[in-house]
């Protein structure tokens, strides 16, 4: 008896939803790298030298989802012309961001986040415009981005891996489970991460829209950017 086996997603359905995440953990991967080295003394490496990775890293990925742009059949944005849901996601985004800023335990993070501080760059429009781009690529490009690859890809493709197939909005535990881990692994603050991921799929299932789990999850980004930057607790960017 052979081992069972996963399939393959169909590379034309998972690329478009994939590729756009890779890229972008591609860049975190980068920026570690090169702290790395420059803490060992390879190179010079500025208190704020890596914040310029960041406009690079939204464009490309955010370029990259324009370019795949006719392959997001899921994505109806009139869904979010349903005042119920879209007040449910809105609700939703704030008590997230809530209990995102009130889990920041010593064991639940994953690595030691310096964030990214503004205040370390050259007042001035150098600094506004370094700002504004960290809260458009919260806001707008990491939601959007995000939501494709775990809840559109990744929740139905470990219920089948011709995902596209599964209904938007189907229930296994499995693939909530593992998502909800996954999804928390994937950010410095771990149990943060797990509860927002179970929340958003929370909505998923309630809603069966991706598009209220992009706004849920844009409008928590933007509820923490204002947090951040009001508080001065750069650590959660």
């Amino acid at each position: 008896m052979t081992a069972p086996t996963i399939a393959a997603p169909h590379n034309q359905a998972l690329y478009p939803r994939a590729l756009p995440f890779v890229l972008f953990m591609l860049f975190i991967g980068l920026s570690e790298g090169l702290e790395v080295l420059g803490r060992r003394g390879l190179f010079e490496l500025g208190p704020t030298t890596l914040y310029y990775l960041y406009p690079i890293k939204a464009c490309a990925v955010a370029a990259l989802l324009y370019f795949y742009r006719q392959h997001y059949r899921e994505l109806f944005w009139r869904d979010l012309a349903n005042v119920r849901n879209s007040a449910l996601s809105v609700v939703v985004a704030l008590i997230t961001c809530t209990i995102w800023v009130w889990t920041d335990w010593v064991f639940a993070v994953s690595g030691s986040p310096a964030g990214f501080n503004p205040e370390l760059l050259p007042d001035g429009a150098i600094r506004i415009l370094m700002t504004a781009v960290r809260v458009a690529g919260a806001v707008l490009v990491v939601p959007l981005m995000e939501e494709l690859f775990w809840r559109s890809f990744m929740l139905r493709y470990l219920i089948d891996a011709d995902f596209e197939k599964v209904p938007i909005g189907r229930f296994s535990w499995f693939s909530f489970a593992a998502t909800t881990v996954l999804f928390g692994l994937e950010h410095h603050f771990i149990i943060a991460g797990m509860i927002a991921g179970a929340i958003y799929n929370a909505l998923y299932y309630a809603t069966r829209s991706i598009s209220q789990c992009v706004l849920a999850h844009a409008v928590t980004n933007l509820a923490l950017a204002v947090y951040v930057l009001s508080t001065g607790r750069w650590y959660f960017w």
